[in-house]
């Protein structure tokens, strides 16, 4: 199973930082935070373990590459100039990452990517330069701050993916920034109503079990 489908263009081309950027906020709380991970493996722990729509989960290892523990050079490598790409992360501060996926084989998918940064900054430009460079390599619908999503997130819908995308069926992406974090979820179902079910059910999920740092 390769572990481009659904995820294909995520790190095709990521752009360099802007010059006006907007930093997401994590939840304020009135107690002290949770320790933000200082590790992959730390960071591993906080992600969901299971998805609404009941797919099983697929094991890392059985992805090309495998999923699981992603450093910035795993991450470089999925860009067409991983020389640029690391330099572009560094730009970012990014530290760690690990992604997870759900799915019985071709058809519905769920997939998980939770990324660390050195600051909010970096983990908001990372997720809205994704968003953004998915948006024009689906040609789908892109929407800021959408309805059902908490704020600093972007949703993404594609009715009928192109037969070269990797898509195997109607799907939904959401990109967010979170405290120092970035959270990707990606759902292929039956409908792009039932990927965004899926989606918002499992970004709130996954938001949760993460510090505000």
């Amino acid at each position: 199973m390769s572990r481009r489908v659904a995820a294909a263009a995520l790190l095709a081309v990521l752009p360099g930082l802007t010059a006006c950027t907007t930093s997401v906020e994590g939840t304020a709380a009135a107690a002290a935070a949770d320790p933000t991970p200082a590790s992959a493996q730390a960071l591993e722990e906080l992600l969901v373990t299971e998805v609404p729509s009941g797919l099983p989960r697929v094991p890392d290892e059985h992805l090309t590459p495998p999923a699981g523990e992603k450093s910035a050079d795993d991450v470089a490598e999925y860009a067409d100039d991983p020389d640029r790409e690391r330099s572009v992360l560094a730009a970012y501060g990014y530290r760690y990452g690990w992604e997870r996926f759900w799915s019985s084989g071709s058809g519905p998918l769920t997939s998980v990517f939770v990324d660390q940064f050195d600051t909010r900054a970096g983990a908001g430009d990372y997720a809205r330069d994704l968003a953004e460079n998915d948006a024009e390599f689906y040609d789908g619908v892109l929407r800021d701050q959408p309805p059902h999503l908490p704020g600093g997130c972007r949703l993404l819908t594609v009715e009928q993916a192109a037969p070269d995308s990797g898509l195997d069926g109607p799907a939904a992406f959401a990109w967010c920034g979170h405290g120092v974090f970035s959270v990707g979820v990606v759902a292929v179902a039956e409908s792009v109503s039932a990927a965004s079910d899926e989606v918002h059910a499992v970004v709130a999920a996954q938001l949760e079990r993460l510090p505000p740092s």
